[in-house]
């Protein structure tokens, strides 16, 4: 009898998107009405942040579903900052107040990125560009630059839905 192999790799295509670190100290909905702004899209909040399954972090996340390009923009927060009670007996407080702030990020690997863009689309290297350089001219922008995904060790972290 012939034994058949299935492999399921045939079946699930590499979800094609740009990833944009930014790095900004903007509050979360300042930075997506200027990037609406300046793109002219329209990235609205979110209702359920993104939530981390091990950890009590919660990621703000912003969307907007282009219906006419077939494109799905995301803003996400890379960081959550949790304020913590510290044990009884630690001194590691100057004033004693007994808290501390636990920072954890989305992708641990760009510590230093505040936000990232996630546009789920394929677009050519002139339109990534031309989303990236508007992005730059946002003046409290500090920096913003592409991300190569497919080096990323938490790449499960950006899936959103």
């Amino acid at each position: 009898m012939a034994i058949k192999k299935l492999v399921l790799d045939d079946f699930f295509e590499e979800e094609e998107f740009t990833l944009i670190g930014i790095h900004s100290n903007l509050e979360d909905f300042r930075l997506a009405y200027l990037i609406n702004k300046q793109l002219e899209i329209h990235l609205y909040r979110k209702t359920e942040d993104i939530k981390s399954d091990n950890l009590a972090a919660h990621y703000s996340i912003f969307e907007w579903i282009d219906q006419d390009q077939d494109t799905v923009w995301n803003l996400v927060s890379n960081t959550c900052k949790i304020e913590m009670q510290q044990q009884p007996n630690s001194v590691d407080s100057l004033f004693g107040d007994g808290k501390t702030t636990k920072t954890y990020h989305l992708l641990p690997e760009y510590k230093r990125v505040n936000y990232l863009l996630k546009i789920e689309s394929e677009l050519d290297d002139d339109e990534q560009k031309l989303i990236l350089n508007t992005i730059q001219e946002i003046k409290q922008v500090v920096m913003a630059h592409f991300i190569d995904a497919n080096q990323l060790k938490s790449k499960e972290n950006l899936i959103f839905n």
